[in-house]
């Protein structure tokens, strides 16, 4: 298993509590379609960790993670309505790492160096089982979108185009 999924597996079973089956493709799973070929499930039950950073307004600067349904995108408009922002951008890439401690690819829904305010997409809920990023981009790991939502501390709300 590469470092970074034992690394994550490893942090989820200390920090919350869980056993985390992670899967590891050789292919890779850095886009959400291919995650779910690799996976062999829909694109929707994909839960992509978007990490965003908002300007303006209180949190000015501040990053905030959204798990979103793998057949969704994310309206940056509606995360910075939603946080009281004036803009929202994708995160960069180097500072992402750095605060989050993961890379882009392989961002896992939970598990972060800081803690971020987290939503959650509704379509998600449609499925009995998600799979997200377990630390790297060939990894991944299956939960119940219930749990999943709990343990990133995530408000259910639907920002998504």
């Amino acid at each position: 298993m590469h470092q970074r999924a034992a690394e994550f597996e490893t942090r989820a079973g200390e920090r919350y509590g869980v056993d985390v089956d992670v899967l590891e493709f050789d292919a890779g799973t850095k886009t959400a379609a291919a995650a779910a070929d690799a996976v062999g499930c829909e694109t929707a039950a994909i839960a992509s960790t978007i990490v965003v950073s908002l300007s303006g307004g209180e949190r000015d600067g501040e990053l905030v993670a959204a798990i979103t349904s793998g057949a969704n995108r994310l309206d940056l408009d509606a995360v910075a309505d939603h946080f009281d922002a004036d803009d929202a951008e994708m995160g960069d890439p180097s500072r992402i790492r750095e605060v989050v401690g993961w890379s882009i690819g392989g961002v896992p829904p939970i598990g972060h160096d800081a803690a971020l305010p987290t939503v959650f997409d509704p379509t998600l809920a449609e499925f009995d089982t998600v799979y997200g990023a377990a630390g790297t981009p060939s990894a991944v790991f299956a939960v119940e979108p219930e749990t999943l939502a709990d343990l990133a501390d995530a408000t259910v709300v639907d920002l998504t185009e």
